[in-house]
């Protein structure tokens, strides 16, 4: 075994100490089961023309919530033509 930088001693002893909590949550598991469906439906390519800056703003966005960004946009506008996205 490697020796651990301090930042990962520091890292590993919060986690034996109990300090972490766990982030998960039946609306989180519900939407990336809901991901994970609509990946397995695609069955048709498009392309599309996006403004720079929006499409920067939807990678950091997947990024955050930890999918492909090219699934955001596919969950997205499932959910939007299936009447499951409102303005809020």
């Amino acid at each position: 075994m490697t020796a651990l930088t301090p930042e990962e001693q520091a890292l590993l002893k919060a986690f034996e100490a109990g300090e972490f909590r766990s982030v998960d949550s039946a609306e989180r598991r519900r939407q990336f089961l809901e991901a994970a469906h609509a990946t397995g439906l695609k069955d048709q390519r498009i392309n599309i023309r996006l403004a720079r800056s929006d499409l920067q703003e939807l990678r950091a966005r997947a990024l955050r919530e930890g999918v492909p960004y090219q699934t955001l946009i596919s969950s997205v506008l499932h959910r939007y033509v299936s009447g499951r996205l409102r303005e809020v």
